[in-house]
């Protein structure tokens, strides 16, 4: 491991832990809308370099003038494990995670800061997530996330549902002695948290005023091999979560309701239709080939 501390200072509110692998492009833009806050609490930032392939350029460092920044190698084992590690160097008292390439519009933690004031019970949140409406890849994703964090939505204020694209806790409820993220999930670590969560009953808390802009800078066949990809990737982690007993996937009947209300909001959000014939084809896409898989491993796991 390689630690690089570029800037120092007083002990920071939060701890910002952004982890990359070689995706150095979408995380300039990710460093810079967190430079632009606007009266934001004080915070470092935490960058996680997963054994990339491209040495980290120096354009990070530029940043040190803006807050304080530590740059962290580690060989390639995953996203979990890269977080982890920015939680065991981070400072602060309130954790937040974001991906590369996302952006924090420019209230983002001031909003956050506000709302982590005003519920001192809670230790989980969950930011807003939206996508760019840049392309058709960007539409689909603003329509998935944003129709599907408000069906996750409680009475209570609380959602069924948690994206490490932008999630926060308070540092004193994660042992940093002990790994928050499941080391052996490759992908999906933060829906196998979300089943921790709900097994202890603390569900996160919504924050819909701190938003994240999550950014897809594909095209729409890279978009859906990279979600071919994601299916093989995620397969171990959803065999812990199906051995755990919590049921996370919707019934037919929720399927249903929820694809009515994601017609009914391309149409309101002047988002396109076409937007939502995209996310169609992507789930279908992904849920043919975990049944697939799933069919697969049943007749070869028979003697």
């Amino acid at each position: 491991m390689i630690q690089s501390e570029l800037n120092s200072g007083a002990t920071p509110r939060f701890s910002i832990v952004i982890p990359v692998y070689d995706d150095w492009l979408p995380l300039e833009e990710c460093l810079q809308s967190v430079a632009g806050q606007v009266n934001p609490p004080s915070f470092e930032v935490i960058v996680v370099d997963d054994g990339s392939q491209q040495a980290a350029p120096e354009f990070i460092r530029k940043f040190a003038s803006h807050y304080q920044l530590t740059l962290l190698r580690q060989t390639h084992t995953g996203i979990a494990t890269a977080r982890n590690l920015g939680i065991r160097n981070a400072k602060g008292e309130i954790l937040l995670f974001v991906d590369a390439d996302c952006r924090v519009e420019a209230n983002g933690l001031a909003a956050l800061g506000s709302a982590i004031a005003r519920t001192r019970n809670h230790d989980f949140f969950q930011l807003r997530l939206a996508g760019t409406r840049a392309n058709l890849v960007g539409r689909a994703e603003e329509l998935r996330l944003r129709t599907f964090q408000d069906y996750m939505l409680q009475t209570d204020g609380h959602v069924r549902y948690l994206n490490t694209a932008g999630f926060a806790i308070r540092r004193a409820s994660a042992n940093v002695r002990i790994d928050l993220f499941d080391p052996a999930a490759l992908r999906a670590e933060d829906t196998l948290l979300l089943v921790e969560l709900i097994q202890a009953g603390k569900l996160p808390l919504f924050v819909p005023d701190a938003i994240v802009e999550h950014a897809i800078p594909l095209s729409l066949m890279e978009c859906l091999r990279k979600d071919i990809r994601s299916v093989f990737a995620e397969r171990r982690t959803y065999d812990i979560i199906a051995a755990k007993g919590i049921k996370l996937r919707l019934t037919p009947r929720e399927r249903l309701r929820f694809l009515a209300s994601v017609w009914k909001a391309a149409g309101q959000r002047s988002i396109g239709r076409s937007a939502f014939f995209l996310l169609i084809l992507r789930q279908t896409l992904k849920r043919t080939i975990s049944l697939g898989l799933n069919l697969f491993g049943s007749f070869a796991s028979r003697p």
